[in-house]
């Protein structure tokens, strides 16, 4: 019966231990609007949440597009460096693993918690950043599609 505030407070202590704010602040929101009894509210934000994010994060891509920090001349200038070609490169796969990772997550939503238990890990003990669940879901839906063909 409160299994799931177990499994957030275990979360947010993983988030103070290992100094990630992003984590704590997430679990302390979730658990508000738990606590408060805003089951809606957290509906909706299971239904629109990865949207919204995404939409959040691209305009932060994007701004120093806006602030003409990143020019034309600068885009053109990627192409013609080793490490711009790869971070080119590098995009289109992240882009692609993410797509994958919407994919599998709508259609095989038990992995959640296996990607979830990953990205904590991840975000709390190497400094990573929480879009792991669906770059992590895009490289489980891209081996899960190669052991198919190698079967």
């Amino acid at each position: 019966m409160y299994s799931e505030y177990l499994m957030l407070f275990v979360i947010l202590a993983l988030g103070i231990a290992g100094h990630n704010t992003t984590v704590a602040y997430a679990v302390i929101i979730v658990l508000i609007l738990k606590l408060l009894g805003l089951t809606s509210m957290l509906n909706i934000l299971a239904a629109n949440g990865l949207n919204w994010g995404i939409v959040i994060l691209l305009v932060a891509i994007l701004v120093p597009i806006a602030t003409g920090d990143v020019t034309i001349s600068n885009m053109i200038d990627a192409f013609k460096s080793p490490l711009g070609i790869a971070a080119i490169l590098c995009g289109v796969l992240a882009a692609a693993a993410g797509g994958g990772g919407v994919e599998l997550l709508k259609n095989d939503p038990h992995i959640v918690a296996a990607l979830i238990i990953g990205t904590i890990i991840g975000v709390c003990f190497f400094k990573g950043v929480a879009v792991g669940p669906l770059i992590a879901g895009g490289m489980t839906y891209a081996l899960m599609k190669l052991f198919a063909v190698l079967k």
